[in-house]
């Protein structure tokens, strides 16, 4: 594993020696409605009772001992009547290569909800934390450290010297502030988020003689809508099919992902199709049961692109999450404040 792991790093040292800097990608899961705060901070509280979220994603299990790229998510949002306002809690690790690129954050979440009419809402949403960023640079395997016959290792196994210097920041913990906006329809939502307002320089591995600009804006836009296949009842466990759509843009860096999610009694799932800017990507397929006030999910990527070619195998993610309003005082509520099943997604 340690063969195949060795072509991943050197192109992730061409990427990062670049003239913009080293810069994580910020982690998407397929399963995004289950993270809903990392999603969107406007997303926050729509479930009304107090919501936690568990999150973990495992890309291309073929590389690395099976490790090569996790992400880990915790999340606790509710929604507080008094102030008609959301607030939430999020915590976000990133393992790129096996240890070789870390990313860890917590920021944390309000949203405010407007009722415009009826049961078509506006909430908006911010959100700020730390996010810190470190690098392994005794795993980086640079250009000049290639041997044509040998790689990047002598005839004795040792790796080989490079005439790069070691810099001395190698771990950095920068402000993160992000917006968004979601648009409640009686069958459906519409919401765009935008994350990096402030633009933070994370560079750890720059050439100085370079400009550098700071990280680049990560943007999502999702819309999805909500069909009752049942007539005449708005309770949470009726079947349904809701179409959804989600694009994300960073950079040079973007993809589309449309599907449809499905559920019947305790049971949900859906079916996904994911396109970058350039190529296909994925087919996902998802999972789930809720039981009480629990709600359990698995989805697997299914890879598409020429990345199937070199077996880089599948990507397994998990979520779970708590959902209070199962309780009577909360169904109650829900009742009483036109509950409106547009977010059966997130629910």
């Amino acid at each position: 594993m340690r063969i195949l792991l060795r072509p991943l790093i050197l192109c992730l040292v061409m990427w990062m020696a670049g003239g913009s800097g080293a810069w994580a990608q910020d982690p998407v899961f397929s399963q995004f409605y289950a993270d809903p705060l990392g999603l969107n901070p406007a997303l926050s509280g729509v479930s009304w009772a107090p919501h936690i979220a568990f999150n973990y994603r495992n890309q291309w299990t073929n590389w690395a001992g099976g490790t090569a790229y996790e992400t880990y998510a915790a999340s606790y949002d509710q929604f507080v009547e008094g102030l008609n306002s959301g607030f939430g809690l999020s915590l976000v690790s990133d393992n790129q290569g096996r240890g070789l690129v870390k990313t860890t954050g917590v920021r944390g979440v309000y949203a405010y909800r407007v009722r415009v009419e009826g049961d078509f809402f506006l909430q908006f949403g911010l959100e700020a934390g730390l996010r810190q960023m470190s690098y392994d640079w005794d795993r980086l395997i640079f250009p000049d450290q290639i041997d044509p016959l040998n790689g990047s290792v002598d005839g004795n196994g040792n790796t080989l010297p490079t005439a790069e210097q070691r810099p001395k920041l190698a771990q950095l913990t920068y402000l993160n502030v992000g917006a968004g906006l979601v648009a409640h329809l009686p069958k459906g939502y519409i919401g765009f988020s935008m994350r990096h307002l402030n633009r933070p320089a994370v560079e750890v591995l720059s050439n100085s003689a370079q400009s550098v600009d700071g990280l680049p804006i990560f943007f999502s836009a999702h819309a999805g809508w909500r069909i009752s296949l049942e007539r005449g009842n708005k309770a949470r466990n009726t079947a349904f099919l809701s179409p959804n759509l989600l694009f994300v843009k960073q950079g040079a860096q973007g993809q589309l992902t449309g599907g449809f999610y499905a559920g019947l009694g305790s049971f949900f799932g859906g079916v996904w199709y994911r396109h970058a800017f350039n190529n296909p990507d994925a087919l996902i397929f998802s999972a789930g049961v809720r039981k009480g006030v629990f709600k359990f999910g698995y989805s697997t990527d299914i890879t598409v692109s020429q990345l199937a070619g070199y077996r880089a195998g599948w990507t397994h993610e998990w979520s779970l999450g708590i959902f209070l309003d199962q309780s009577r005082s909360w169904q109650e509520k829900r009742r009483r404040n036109r509950y409106n099943n547009c977010y059966e997604l997130f629910r």
